[in-house]
């Protein structure tokens, strides 16, 4: 069976040998031989070889220039197959390209430099044959070392693509998942203004949960938003919220200017302001406050979204939730490690989410 190198080896192939890498191809392989014929020349050159010798090396690289070639399209045929045949069929290709090889070295030497000190039979100009069969098991193993090298980098491109690939949907998911949950709040919210006539209030909702929808489907959940765009997001998100409440939610802004323009991952504060809303106002019959704070801290920026209500342990869930858990893999998945998601008790009551990522202005 024959062995494959990718999911589609024609990929693999077009990036091996197109035409860039044919370009280097033949610049390698010049270089190659060129470096071989001027180490010749230095060894012979210290050997004290006569003057004319110059001559026979620069036929002797040129014809291994040219007769390697062949090699080139004989190992392109063979790439895709079994290691141990490729071996095989290499070993029996520098035999016979190095018979010819030294044939025509020979023959060169001895017919047109020194005519005088030819052999008196033919298979005299076939010696030292077993000398070219390394030289040219050395190229052969050059040609497929940068092939493989060269491969093992486009899988590796491949590789990163399709991590790549699967870390943007594993975002996307992660931020459309958390759109059923408002919508079911909202929705229902605007079901009961209905039920009790209060139309004025129900259309005022669903304008401006067509609003905040629009902003959420407009921006890629992949790339990041500058805080100031965030804020006004969250802020048409407030909106309809503040509508549920009435005069129950409290909303405090303490957004500092210069982490305005910090970037942060599009609609991250929404499931963890939805989060302090739902049990640190919603259970509590005079309502409640939330504090939104943001600032610069050396090269980190740090969101704070504090809530006054009963707070973990006190009539709330240890879990975090939904939300809370989906904002911290998201994080997870952009940072690395470089961020920090913790939840502390606000006194006198209440929770506190802080978040920590590097401060970015630019993508």
């Amino acid at each position: 069976m024959r062995r494959t190198l990718s999911d589609d080896p024609r990929d693999v192939g077009k990036a091996l040998f197109g035409e860039r890498h044919d370009r280097y191809f033949w610049f390698l392989h010049t270089l190659g031989w060129f470096s071989y014929g001027v180490l010749f020349w230095i060894s012979n050159y210290l050997a004290g070889s006569p003057g004319r010798y110059w001559v026979h090396i620069v036929f002797l690289s040129a014809t291994g220039w040219l007769l390697s070639i062949p090699l080139r399209y004989l190992y392109r045929r063979v790439w895709n197959f079994k290691p141990r045949t490729i071996v095989i069929i290499a070993i029996l290709a520098c035999l016979v390209v190095g018979m010819a090889w030294q044939l025509g070295r020979n023959f060169f030497f001895y017919a047109v430099l020194y005519p005088n000190r030819a052999p008196d039979a033919w298979s005299g100009y076939y010696g030292y044959v077993v000398a070219t069969v390394p030289i040219l098991a050395a190229w052969s193993c050059l040609y497929f070392g940068i092939k493989y090298y060269r491969m093992l980098q486009i899988l590796n491109e491949k590789a990163l693509k399709a991590a790549n690939a699967a870390q943007q949907a594993q975002l996307k998911a992660l931020r459309y998942q958390l759109n059923p949950h408002f919508l079911f709040n909202t929705l229902n919210a605007i079901s009961t203004l209905i039920m009790v006539k209060e139309n004025d209030t129900a259309n005022r909702m669903v304008g401006g949960l067509a609003e905040f929808l629009r902003y959420s489907l407009e921006n890629d959940p992949i790339r990041r938003v500058p805080l100031e765009q965030e804020v006004r997001a969250m802020q048409k998100y407030l909106t309809i919220e503040e509508i549920r409440f009435s005069d129950r939610l409290k909303v405090h802004w303490q957004i500092e200017d210069e982490a305005k323009g910090a970037l942060v991952p599009s609609l991250i504060l929404q499931p963890i302001i939805e989060n302090a809303i739902k049990y640190g106002v919603a259970g509590k019959l005079d309502g409640g406050n939330i504090w939104i704070l943001g600032k610069r801290f050396g090269s980190d920026l740090l969101l704070e979204i504090t809530d006054d209500g009963p707070g973990l342990g006190q009539g709330k869930s240890t879990s975090t939730g939904l939300g809370l858990a989906n904002s911290r893999e998201r994080l997870a998945t952009l940072y690395g490690d470089d961020f920090a998601f913790t939840l502390s008790p606000h006194e006198p009551s209440g929770l506190t989410v802080n978040l920590r990522i590097p401060y970015q202005t630019e993508e």
